[in-house]
C-alpha cells in the first residue's frame, strides 16, 4: 500500500518489504535537502514496520547526485558559502542512519548513480544493477570532493587503485564493469532488476532476527581490529542464541523442515 505523505519519495509496503523510490524524475532524482529529509523519514518508517527494504529510483535514473539548483542545494555555490554545511546538517546524518539501519536493504540501481547518488547506491547490503546502470564519481567535474561516504565505501569495496581511478578521473563505470570490479553483487537485464530486488528483499524479510545482527557485524567489521571483532561476534552470538528464531531454526533442522522465522 502506497503512502501519500511524501512528495520527493514514493513509499509502499509489500509483504514485509518497504519499497522506497526516489521520486523526482525531472531531475533524474537529484537528491536535494528536501529529498534527503523525506528519505530519512521513509527509512525510519521502514525500520518500524518492515523487515527489509528496497531503494530504487523512479524513471530512467537512480540518482543524478545532489540538487545544485535552488534552495534544495543548501546554498552550496559561491566563495562565501560553505559547501560542506549541508553535509554536516543533512547528508551525513542520513547516511549514518542507513549504516545503522536495524533492517537489511537492497539497492536496485537503474540508470545513473552519480555523485551522492553513487554513495546512496553503495549503502545497500545487497547491490543490484540493471545493465543500463552506471556509477559515476562526478565531484571532480564541478570542483568538489567525494562525499556521502564514498571515499570510505569505494576503497573498501573495490580497493584503493580502482577507487582512486573513479574519484580522480570521474569516468562512468558501467554496470558490467562494476560487477567485474566487485562494486555490485549482480548485473541484470533492466526488466529483471526490480523483480530480482523484490525477491531478494522478501527472502531477507523472511529471515531470522539474526539477519539484523549479521548486518551490524558486517558494517562494524570494516573498522574493527581482529580481537575486537571476535569479541563482538561472541557477544552478538549470545544475543542471537536467545531469540525465538534460533529455537525455531534448530527445531526445523532436527525435524527436517523449512524454518518459519518471525523476526523475534
Amino acid at each position: 500500500m502506497a503512502d501519500t505523505a511524501f512528495t520527493k519519495v514514493k513509499y509502499s509496503l509489500e509483504d514485509g518489504v518497504a519499497v522506497i523510490k526516489l521520486n523526482d524524475p525531472a531531475t533524474m532524482n537529484a537528491a536535494g535537502i528536501d529529498m534527503i529529509d523525506e528519505l530519512f523519514r521513509a527509512f525510519k518508517k521502514a525500520a518500524g514496520e518492515a523487515r527489509a527494504a528496497v531503494l530504487t529510483g523512479e524513471g530512467r535514473g537512480f540518482c543524478s547526485g545532489a540538487n545544485l539548483s535552488g534552495s534544495a542545494s543548501g546554498g552550496a555555490v559561491g566563495r562565501d558559502r560553505d559547501a560542506g554545511d549541508a553535509l554536516e546538517s543533512h547528508y551525513n546524518p542520513f547516511m549514518t542512519s542507513l549504516r545503522d539501519l536495524p533492517i537489511p536493504f537492497v539497492t536496485a540501481v537503474n540508470g545513473a548513480a552519480a555523485g551522492v547518488g553513487c554513495s546512496l547506491s553503495l549503502m545497500g547490503d545487497i547491490i543490484l544493477a540493471g545493465e543500463s546502470a552506471y556509477f559515476l564519481q562526478a565531484f571532480r567535474r564541478i570542483g568538489l570532493v567525494p562525499d556521502g561516504g564514498s571515499s570510505y565505501l569505494l576503497p573498501r569495496s573495490i580497493g584503493r587503485a580502482r577507487a582512486m581511478e573513479m574519484m580522480l578521473l570521474g569516468e562512468k563505470v558501467p554496470a558490467p564493469k562494476a560487477l567485474e570490479w566487485g562494486l555490485v553483487n549482480r548485473c541484470l537485464p533492466d526488466h529483471e532488476l526490480m523483480p530480482a530486488a523484490m525477491a531478494m528483499a522478501k527472502e531477507l524479510a523472511e529471515g531470522p532476527k539474526a539477519i539484523s545482527m549479521i548486518r551490524k557485524l558486517g558494517w562494524d567489521g570494516l573498522d574493527a581490529h581482529w580481537r575486537d571483532q571476535l569479541d563482538n561476534e561472541r557477544k552478538t552470538q549470545r544475543e542471537a542464541g536467545r531469540t525465538q528464531d534460533f529455537a525455531e531454526g534448530v527445531a526445523a533442522f532436527l525435524q527436517k523442515r523449512p524454518a518459519k522465522f518471525k523476526g523475534a
